[in-house]
């Protein structure tokens, strides 16, 4: 069994309750984009942010290479997302919305929903057991789209 089935069978034990799962459609994206906004809202030096470099980009260099060291299907599926986050950052500061004000609230409230998907399954968080399913999730999130459109990952 490849690494990636390992970690989804693993991460599935405990996202079986059709809400829960319904919640974490919902949560797992969100706390994603949200970190990467709290991420992004860390003040770099001056020599970074005149290239529009922030600790956001250089943090999602080595999580994009562990989804693709995982399955390349999943590491171009989480890239997407990344975009994606990025351009939902850039619209948030475009509006005058403030990224880490925004993001915090979202990131409790994710959080808070996630916690009770789990009191609804019966189980604990998978993370609680290994750090990884924090990096898994969106994986999981990811291959129930990459199966409707009969992707392998």
């Amino acid at each position: 069994m490849r690494q990636i089935e390992h970690l989804l069978s693993r991460y599935g034990e405990s996202h079986q309750n059709r809400a829960n799962v319904l919640i974490h459609t919902i949560a797992v994206p969100s706390i994603y984009f949200v970190t990467l906004g709290l991420v992004w809202s860390i003040p770099v030096p001056q020599w970074l942010s005149i290239y529009d470099v922030t600790w956001a980009h250089i943090l999602s260099v080595p999580v994009l290479m562990y989804y693709f060291s995982l399955s390349g299907p999943i590491g171009a599926a989480m890239t997407l997302l990344t975009i994606a986050c990025f351009g939902g950052i850039a619209l948030l500061q475009a509006l005058g919305i403030s990224v880490w004000l925004f993001c915090l609230a979202l990131f409790v409230a994710m959080w808070i929903l996630q916690f009770v998907g789990h009191k609804i399954e019966g189980k604990k968080p998978s993370f609680l057991e290994d750090l990884r399913f924090l990096l898994v999730g969106p994986a999981w999130w990811w291959v129930h789209w990459l199966k409707r459109l009969n992707i392998a990952y």
